[in-house]
């Protein structure tokens, strides 16, 4: 049964909250162990969960939603409203299932005791072990509300960072999709037809145009298997390279040794590493733990494995942290030294923050400058397709009209 309290504390602070338990009684038992003065006590009826958080086809709790969550908490708690009040607006407020019933658990989670990062610590799938971590230590050294504030902005700039990548790369992804279908429509229905009225005439196309001609004869026959193979090959491909541990290092690999794309991944990783380096710092983790949660968070297995190295076989030895990154040629020089100096000042955070922020407007400016030069490379070899069909029809066609 869940019970209703309101309560003074020994500093004369008033507190309200709910609990679970078999009676008024214990409720009063556990209360003096909590050193509460109890002013009112009731039952309540227990809310069921909202269904649908562990549906296979339940809407995910995307970053906008954990935006609105950690800014409304932290302006909740800087105000003076506790945690399970809070809670409670929030629950009333969203009309999302999943997340409604993400609040009501975290409720009845604190109302049986449990800490607040637990219930997120669940769901691995929606939050990050940055996020929970963050919240672990907020919750243990009693500063959630600025944990919140950070969150909400360390999420915010992520969420732009991806939104810039994304609204970058849309462009060029779906020229090279329309450019394909449309080339593609061309040689295995137009192809064939223009080939079939140069076979029923006296004129001999010539070499390059038969083999055009051949070719184009080849996939209009053949549509319906060349089409499954190509669905069968991208789906394939998709799977290799998203679900298997061997198709993830391998297209990581792949992509990292790109000219253009390569060097835009590591200054991708090195801000993600900055960002939430500096985040777990600020909230008061040491730095050996901080360094393992953002080994696992940035995203890059060759720098996961450089930071558990700086970790493993340097700080937990005794190493300074500056000397530990020197170490490792991975990190450019102006980040090693930054490191070493803020080490020796003590403000570290401030300047991993900066960095964050360096990388976040690099990345930025690396990307546009990637898609300029994809645009005109895709158009240029759409247009030498394009050229070589014309070539193949005009050709002959002008040899016909010579010999009239």
């Amino acid at each position: 049964m869940r019970f209703r309290y309101i309560a003074s504390q020994p500093n004369g602070k008033v507190t309200e909250g709910a609990v679970e338990a078999a009676s008024p009684a214990q409720v009063l038992e556990w209360m003096a162990t909590q050193n509460l003065r109890p002013i009112s006590l009731k039952a309540v009826e227990t809310k069921k969960a909202a269904p649908g958080l562990k549906g296979l086809f339940s809407p995910a709790i995307t970053v906008d939603d954990q935006v609105f969550l950690t800014k409304y908490l932290s302006l909740m708690l800087r105000v003076g409203t506790d945690l399970f009040h809070a809670i409670d607006i929030l629950i009333s407020d969203f009309d999302k299932p999943v997340v409604k019933s993400l609040l009501i658990e975290i409720r009845d989670n604190l109302g049986q005791g449990k800490p607040f990062y637990a219930t997120f610590a669940k769901y691995p799938q929606y939050f990050s072990s940055v996020f929970i971590n963050l919240i672990k230590a907020g919750e243990a050294s009693g500063s959630l509300d600025r944990v919140f504030a950070d969150l909400s902005v360390g999420l915010e700039k992520e969420k732009d960072l991806r939104s810039r990548i994304k609204s970058a790369v849309t462009y060029p992804i779906l020229l090279l999709v329309f450019a394909f279908v449309i080339l593609f429509s061309l040689v295995a229905f137009a192809l064939p037809k223009i080939s079939k009225s140069f076979s029923q005439g006296e004129t001999e196309p010539p070499a390059f145009s038969k083999a055009v001609f051949t070719f184009g004869d080849f996939v209009g026959s053949h549509i319906i298997v060349i089409i499954f193979l190509m669905v069968a090959g991208i789906f394939g491909t998709w799977f290799f390279l998203a679900k298997t541990q061997a198709g993830k290092k391998f297209g990581i690999k792949l992509l990292n040794r790109m000219p253009i794309v390569g060097p835009v991944l590591k200054q991708l990783a090195l801000q993600r590493f900055a960002s939430t380096f500096a985040s777990l710092l600020k909230a008061g983790l040491p730095m050996l733990e901080s360094l393992e949660i953002t080994a696992n968070a940035v995203g890059s297995e060759e720098l996961k494995e450089i930071l558990l190295r700086i970790a493993r076989q340097g700080v937990a030895k005794g190493i300074t942290v500056g000397e530990a990154f020197r170490r490792e040629p991975y990190f450019p020089r102006v980040v090693v030294n930054l490191i070493a100096i803020s080490e020796k000042a003590g403000h570290m955070e401030e300047i991993l923050e900066t960095l964050a922020d360096f990388y976040a407007s690099d990345v930025d400016t690396k990307i546009k400058v990637m898609v300029s030069f994809i645009e005109p490379a895709l158009l240029v070899m759409i247009g030498f397709v394009v050229m070589i069909i014309a070539l193949a029809v005009i050709v002959p066609i002008y040899q016909l009209v010579s010999s009239i």
